[in-house]
């Protein structure tokens, strides 16, 4: 079992090579290359959280030598779960990819490039989530982060490449005070090895361990989107094409929550700054959703929920209590696939309507119900709506903070709620501008013919790709699964959260008996 932890990092590099050398003239074969890989990860991801959650962390040391020296992977349940959700998420996004044409036909977007850069990305996701070491975690965020850079300015316009520059100088930044605050933590301990660290931070001056954990935790804040580290998401992300968009929101800040996880559970469990977080979880709340409210823009709203939203996975972070990390757990899933969903249908309506401006879109719930479906069912469940995913992560975090008791827990129980209704009259809105009211056009004609029963012919519609639908379809399916399968799989984050707070299982498993 131990030999398929790195298979996840390995196969999409490898893939990508193969890409590389076969070029553009390939362009079924590409297509191929990239289902199967992606396919197969995961398969491997399934089979890894499988044997996580059975007989515990499946483990591998990198060229067979111990810590800290070797590179240590790690699939424990956290690893396991976030890499189940991530392959299933890039699966379903290549597909969208593949049945948009933006790769094979599109003279902007060369196959030669969007398919081998899509799977690094992918590479560096699953690195990222299965590091058992500081430095592996930087390595696997700079392999994510280099293969944005080309994702997010794709096509070369004006505007991708202003917003490609603010998201590069960004994280050029977060990657830079995430190094330092490893070399710091080598320097103050003399490993990076996360079960090492776990042990030997304790001994550390309070100053130190404070100084290494704020700087992990902007680093990680930044690559979240927690406010005030967010101000460059929403101008960033809806410039790029809609799959890369919709990996981007939905997938890329949880791996920013899931360093936050790991830094303050195993790191710096109790940690100085866990007020600080529950500070930061509120702002990116009441600023998100507020910043929503005031959108025209569907992609631009969607980016101002991804902030507030962030809130409430850095709030149960910020509790520290079983019953909320499984509640953050289980909203960083359901969040994962509900906000790529969300994403991907703004392409949909962006190829049929011609804009994303909710001012030029209107009476697509007639003329491409199926899209109003699509877009329905996940935003009631980012809204909260019961039973739906959404509200199962929400009614835990607010279970957390209530429990919890505190003045600044039972504040943010409150922002929650609030978050949670302006979510809904937000989304609620943006289906009435899209779906529910006449278009435009068709409004225009009436107020001239008012006096009359003539209809309105409606303008002319554009066919959707079946490879676009069916991986919406896919993903918004994975969505009320959730809702479905919502007892199995809180119990599984029970056992996840469980195991979060008592870190010996974790330490176990990376570092061999007897390693100081």
């Amino acid at each position: 079992m131990n030999q398929l932890v790195p298979l996840p990092v390995l196969l999409p590099l490898l893939a990508a090579g193969i890409k590389i050398v076969l070029g553009p003239s390939r362009p079924m074969l590409q297509r191929a290359i990239s289902v199967a890989v992606l396919g197969v990860v995961l398969a491997v991801a399934v089979v890894l959280l499988a044997a996580a959650d059975r007989s515990g962390p499946p483990t591998v040391q990198l060229g067979g030598l111990p810590p800290p020296v070797g590179i240590t992977l790690v699939a424990d349940r956290l690893s396991a779960l976030m890499l189940v959700v991530s392959a299933a998420v890039t699966l379903a996004v290549m597909v969208y990819a593949i049945g948009q044409d933006m790769a094979d036909r599109g003279p902007t977007t060369p196959l030669s490039v969007f398919h081998p850069t899509y799977l690094l990305l992918a590479a560096g996701v699953a690195d990222a989530f299965l590091a058992g070491d500081l430095f592996n975690l930087f390595v696997g965020f700079e392999i994510m982060l280099m293969a944005s850079y080309v994702l997010i300015t794709l096509g070369g316009t004006a505007a991708r490449i202003r917003a490609g520059i603010v998201y590069i100088v960004v994280a050029l930044l977060s990657s830079m005070l995430l190094l330092t605050a490893v070399a710091v933590l080598y320097a103050a301990t003399g490993t990076v090895n996360l079960a090492q660290l776990a042990g030997r931070i304790a001994a550390l001056p309070d100053g130190v361990a404070l100084l290494a954990e704020l700087m992990l935790l902007t680093a990680f804040g930044i690559k979240a989107a927690v406010f005030p580290l967010s101000m460059w998401l929403p101008d960033s992300y809806p410039t790029a094409p809609a799959p890369v968009t919709a990996v981007f929101a939905g997938l890329l800040t949880k791996i920013g929550v899931y360093g936050v996880i790991r830094a303050e559970t195993l790191l710096f469990p109790g940690g100085a700054l866990r007020s600080t977080l529950l500070v930061a979880g509120l702002l990116s709340m009441l600023v998100g959703i507020l910043g929503a409210m005031v959108q025209v823009d569907l992609k631009r709203l969607l980016s101002f929920t991804l902030v507030g939203h962030i809130g409430y996975m850095i709030f149960g972070v910020g509790l520290g209590s079983v019953l909320a990390l499984a509640a953050t757990v289980f909203y960083a899933l359901h969040h994962i696939t509900v906000q790529t969903t969300l994403f991907l249908v703004s392409g949909l309506i962006e190829r049929r309507g011609g804009t994303t401006s909710m001012r030029g879109l209107g009476g697509m719930a007639r003329t491409a119900p199926l899209i109003g479906v699509l877009f329905f069912v996940p935003a009631m469940s980012l809204g909260g709506i019961p039973p739906l995913s959404g509200f199962l992560g929400k009614l835990g975090l607010l279970q957390a903070g209530v429990r919890d008791g505190g003045v600044l827990a039972l504040v943010l129980v409150a922002a929650a709620v609030i978050t949670s209704l302006l979510t809904l009259y937000s989304l609620v809105k943006a289906w009435n501008q899209v779906f529910w009211r006449e278009p435009p056009g068709t409004r225009a004609v009436r107020a001239e013919t008012d006096d009359t029963d003539e209809e309105t012919e409606m303008p002319t519609t554009v066919r959707l790709p079946a490879a676009m639908v069916g991986a919406t379809v896919a993903l918004t399916a994975l969505t009320l699964a959730y809702t479905v399968a919502g007892g199995p799989l809180v119990a599984l984050t029970d056992r996840t959260a469980a195991e979060l707070t008592d870190p010996r299982v974790y330490v176990g498993a990376v570092a061999p008996e007897g390693t100081p």
